[in-house]
């Protein structure tokens, strides 16, 4: 069983940088795709990077592509979101999910129903 724990949040002025770190404990598959999510107020959760947990391979949301970036530290079974010049529509609750995923498979899932495990959630604010 695959325990995910974000930690990192909180709250920041537009133009500022947060990161965001996901830790990951019982990982047992050799390859996972580590996502991050986000959901903001009266709206739906909504993709916002993931990471292959071998390789090098990372896919983005169109609006965080350049000021986001995705890491990973396979020694610490952790996942990074760099998060740079913030705005206030960037503000949620922001979510790490994990899934299994085989080595051929080369696409990116981004439906929030596809993932199997989640972590509880940290919250970002960020103020005009």
């Amino acid at each position: 069983q695959v325990q995910l724990r974000e930690s990192g949040g909180g709250s920041v002025q537009a133009g500022g940088s947060l990161r965001l770190s996901c830790a990951s404990f019982g990982h047992a598959s050799s390859d996972y795709i580590v996502a991050w999510f986000r959901q903001a107020p009266g709206k739906e959760r909504e993709f916002v990077a993931a990471i292959r947990w071998s390789g090098a391979s990372q896919y983005y949301r169109d609006s965080v592509s350049g000021r986001f970036a995705i890491s990973r530290d396979n020694a610490n079974n952790s996942v990074y979101l760099q998060m740079n010049s913030l705005q206030p529509e960037d503000t949620a609750v922001y979510y790490c999910a994990a899934r299994g995923r085989p080595i051929y498979d080369a696409s990116w899932p981004t439906a929030s129903s596809w993932y199997a495990y989640w972590g509880q959630g940290i919250q970002v604010t960020v103020s005009s």
